[in-house]
């Protein structure tokens, strides 16, 4: 008889808070492989496994779950984005595709064309998968896993008090183009048509493929803030590597129409879903090289804080809150 207490508390919607990851999750890892340098741990984007020509596999899995317009393309970049973040080039994607019952053929088909433009932009195969009509379910969840080779290891292990956090472009990034794409109706009360336009072409940013390959030659560590936004990425970080951070709020990029968007809906941007956006720890002696690089791919970017030993400035969370702007348009966009 097992002597474990139930605990029966119910979790919001979400990614799993860090303490019952670390409670409910990690500890059943299976077999202890050599191979494994990096397994699952919180903040971490991907496993890093030792290959046998010096170079090493990384593999990540994600899902979409929030988004059903361009779902196929942005299922295949926050995958690329996991492996960008260790430092490799991602080649190969598996994909789990579940659709709700009365799914037609042309929507399964379509998102299966946009998994391969992505694919094909970002020179990766798609090697396998599942697909199925279930009535279990409302909406679609489509799961990817992409593997990618990589030739040195980015570890938080490596950060130190004084080196220097970066972000590339501006918060809120993947949430905001989620709402244009999903609750146009609900953002007409806050922007003109041309400014939801606009705000959906961001999706087109949400890949870090670019960004990644002009920082991982110094990074000492870098991370994509998915749930939990650019607040939840640095908690992250901060988890793995032990120190805090003393921010900077003044130099976080956060759009104008952000802004507006955050204020109307009564949401806080360091807290929305932030992929496209690419945290980087750096050394103090190539910020500024990296920062010139950076422009020179056209890609915005900012020191925004410094790591520190203790707690620094920053508060750590994790909240999400795409999800409740979601539930609470959802009415009036049915």
């Amino acid at each position: 008889m097992m002597n474990e207490s139930l605990d029966r508390t119910v979790l919001p919607d979400g990614k799993l808070p860090p303490e019952v990851l670390q409670q409910e999750i990690l500890p059943y890892g299976g077999a202890i492989r050599s191979e494994v340098i990096l397994g699952p741990r919180v903040g971490e984007d991907a496993a890093v496994i030792d290959w046998p020509d010096g170079s090493f596999m990384v593999v990540t899995s994600d899902p979409i779950v929030g988004a059903s317009r361009g779902a196929g393309r942005l299922l295949v970049t926050v995958n690329a984005n996991d492996v960008a973040s260790k430092g490799g080039d991602p080649a190969y994607l598996v994909t789990t595709l579940i659709f709700p019952t009365g799914t037609a053929r042309e929507t399964i088909r379509e998102t299966m064309r946009e998994i391969s433009e992505a694919c094909l932009e970002a020179g990766v195969a798609v090697v396998g998968g599942h697909t199925e009509v279930n009535e279990k379910y409302r909406y679609p969840v489509l799961s990817g896993t992409m593997i990618g080779m990589a030739r040195r290891v980015l570890s938080a292990a490596d950060i130190r008090s004084g080196d220097l956090l970066l972000m590339t472009k501006h918060a809120g990034i993947e949430g905001m183009s989620i709402l244009a794409a999903d609750r146009d109706r609900a953002m007409s009360a806050v922007f003109t048509p041309g400014e939801i336009r606009e705000i959906a072409s961001w999706s087109r940013d949400v890949s870090v493929l670019p960004e990644s390959r002009v920082l991982r030659q110094w990074a000492r560590f870098m991370h994509d803030p998915t749930e939990g936004g650019l607040a939840g990425g640095i908690s992250e970080i901060c988890l793995l590597s032990g120190l805090g951070v003393d921010m900077d709020r003044d130099s976080v990029n956060v759009d104008p129409l952000t802004m507006r968007c955050a204020k109307h809906f009564g949401f806080d941007p360091m807290h929305f879903i932030s992929s496209g956006v690419l945290l980087a720890v750096l050394p103090p002696d190539v910020i500024d090289e990296a920062l010139r690089q950076l422009s020179d791919i056209g890609v915005q970017a900012s020191v925004i804080g410094t790591m520190v030993e203790g707690s620094g400035n920053m508060p750590r969370s994790n909240e999400e809150e795409l999800w409740k702007v979601l539930q609470s348009t959802e009415e009036g966009e049915n």
